[in-house]
């Protein structure tokens, strides 16, 4: 099997740029959504959307998350009061901050699983490297703080 993942932590709004968001954190995107840059009339997608990204291929998603945290921890506490003020403003965007975890299984273009042993073991078809991850207290802490929901989507 070839797995495929990324991770990325956004924040979306109805109202503020991604510009606008970039100067109240002091942190830049690597990846921005405009609103209704697909569709005016009703405007899809329906938020603005700011993202810290990690698409290391060959990683775990404990290391990806591990990424985005060491970017965007600095900032957690100014990330936490725009959240709240964005979650009162946006009522019908849902959450305004989220920690999205994105897996494709049997994806052509995705990373084969190891069969390599380490000595003294005999590594079994079906456990893929990619695959098992946690979240632990520090992503939970942030994740509180910053009033963020966790999102994981894994597609076959």
């Amino acid at each position: 099997m070839r797995i495929s993942q990324h991770a990325y932590f956004a924040l979306r709004s109805t109202t503020m740029t991604p510009a606008q968001i970039t100067a109240r954190i002091g942190l830049e995107p690597d990846e921005v959504t405009l609103r209704g840059s697909r569709s005016a009339d009703p405007p899809r997608p329906i938020a603005y959307a700011w993202k810290i990204v990690c698409r290391e291929p060959a990683l775990t998603v404990d290391e990806m998350i591990t990424r985005l945290l060491d970017r965007a921890e600095p900032f957690s506490h100014t990330i936490a009061l725009l959240v709240q003020e964005l979650d009162q403003e946006d009522d019908d965007c849902g959450s305004s901050a989220v920690l999205q975890v994105v897996r494709h299984l049997d994806d052509e273009d995705g990373e084969e699983e190891d069969l390599t042993s380490p000595p003294g073991f005999e590594k079994i078809t079906g456990q893929h490297q990619l695959l098992g991850w946690h979240l632990d207290r520090r992503v939970l802490a942030f994740l509180t703080t910053t009033g963020a929901e966790l999102d994981v989507d894994e597609y076959g």
